[in-house]
């Protein structure tokens, strides 16, 4: 990786990701970003024509996944 990408993927100012940029962000593929995309998963806006990803969404996305999943609870 160039250090033009690396600046590119950890640098804070940036407002909007690119898909890759974001999929980097999270460690995953850009397969598998598309497809958080697509379920809702993770925010995305189109700009023109481009798909981008709002940097605050990548946190925000992380956080929903880190709450703890409540027991079913049981019929009574």
């Amino acid at each position: 990786m160039d250090t033009a990408n690396l600046a590119d993927a950890i640098d804070p100012t940036l407002v909007l990701l690119t898909v890759e940029e974001a999929a980097r962000r999270l460690q995953i593929g850009r397969t598998v970003c598309y497809r958080l995309i697509s379920s809702g998963e993770l925010e995305s806006i189109t700009v023109g024509h481009l798909r981008r990803i709002p940097a605050d969404a990548v946190p925000e996305f992380v956080t929903r996944r880190r709450k703890p999943h409540s027991p079913a609870r049981a019929a009574a």
